[in-house]
């Protein structure tokens, strides 16, 4: 188990490693960072200096290993640079100049507000976090149901409905659906609904300046997000039921004069069950690290509103930030579902 876990852990990092490539690439020419932080009326010196600071000044593959050194938990830093940069974490001496620090990952700073990354990016994570579970748990909770009556009603108008409800919702492009429900439950019916198209988790109380809870802004979103997976784990937990129900074990247990409750609950559905776990993990980290279109809709404070305002105003270690992060949530998720396997089912150790 121990070998499958670091197995595992190894191709996480190497996946997280091209990310790094690939954003550190893909950001690299898009304007000027030091007239991005200054704006056009910097003068050049005023720009040599942010360059410089900034290092820009030196060769690409020397910025990119300056800044996996930043973005990386084990580096190493001059006493400076932990002043300067405020790194947060365990620092031992090398016998040198520099030491060797066990610290939180340095994003940066935004070029607009010149605030760290990771503090922006933190503020911002609660929301994401509580859509992306909202609407996983709506998905997982309304799918499996669905499914389980749709294979037990197999040909009936529940299972027709089910099933052109599903391929529906697998069809409907996001966004089309995050403007639609937006604007008929958030505006057209919002005097009866008392929802509305925009809001966050909390708001200010004007009396005492206060946020508080308002989860009745996270309802639309959290539909609208969970609309595909709903449908997907409806349809897999549908074609798995039905296949799981036509088993030899399932008919010698009917043949013992269980109750159809006890088969199908016990027995049957929780074989098949499977395939529904794979899904749900899989739109879990894919909703954690893809909810931009439906947070920038709705107005909801998450990373993905984040990252659609940072590229608006070219903050790009904003968005270079965000997609680490996503894609740090998308490789852990992952993993820790590849860890239930292997302590589910030995064989997928063997993978």
């Amino acid at each position: 188990m121990l070998n499958f876990f670091f197995k595992k852990l190894a191709y996480g990092l190497a996946v997280l490693l091209g990310v790094v490539v690939v954003v550190f690439v893909l950001f690299q020419g898009f304007g000027d960072p030091a007239r991005l932080v200054m704006g056009q009326r910097a003068d050049q010196a005023t720009q040599e200096n942010i360059r410089r600071d900034l290092n820009l000044d030196k060769p690409k593959w020397k910025q990119f290993l300056l800044y996996l050194n930043d973005i990386s938990p084990v580096s190493i830093h001059s006493p400076e640079e932990i002043s300067n940069k405020q790194l947060k974490g365990i620092f031992v001496s090398m016998g040198s100049h520099n030491k060797l620090g066990f610290k939180w990952p340095y994003l940066r700073r935004s070029y607009q507000t010149r605030r760290e990354v990771g503090t922006v990016i933190m503020e911002a994570l609660p929301g994401t976090l509580m859509l992306a579970t909202a609407a996983m748990l709506l998905a997982t909770v309304l799918g499996i149901s669905l499914g389980v009556m749709a294979a037990l009603h197999k040909g009936s108008w529940i299972d027709t409905g089910s099933i052109f409800g599903s391929i529906l919702g697998i069809s409907a492009p996001s966004f089309f659906m995050a403007i639609a429900i937006a604007y008929l439950f958030g505006f057209l019916w919002s005097d009866y609904t008392g929802l509305h198209m925009t809001g966050s988790w909390f708001d200010l109380d004007t009396r005492t300046g206060r946020p508080y809870l308002t989860l009745s802004n996270l309802l639309l979103p959290a539909i609208t997000l969970g609309i595909r997976p709903l449908a997907i784990i409806a349809q897999l937990t549908r074609a798995s039921l039905l296949d799981v129900l036509q088993q030899d074990y399932i008919r010698t247990a009917t043949a013992k004069g269980l109750s159809r409750r006890v088969v199908i609950w016990k027995h049957a559905l929780r074989n098949a069950l499977n395939p529904v776990i794979t899904a749900i993990t899989g739109w879990f980290a894919e909703l954690l690290a893809g909810a931009f279109f439906v947070e920038y809709i709705f107005g909801w404070k998450g990373i993905g509103k984040l990252t659609v305002d940072a590229l608006e105003k070219l903050d790009f270690p904003v968005v270079m930030g965000s997609v680490l992060v996503s894609a740090c949530f998308f490789v852990l998720v992952n993993l820790l579902a590849d860890l239930l396997y292997g302590v589910v089912d030995p064989r997928a150790r063997k993978a």
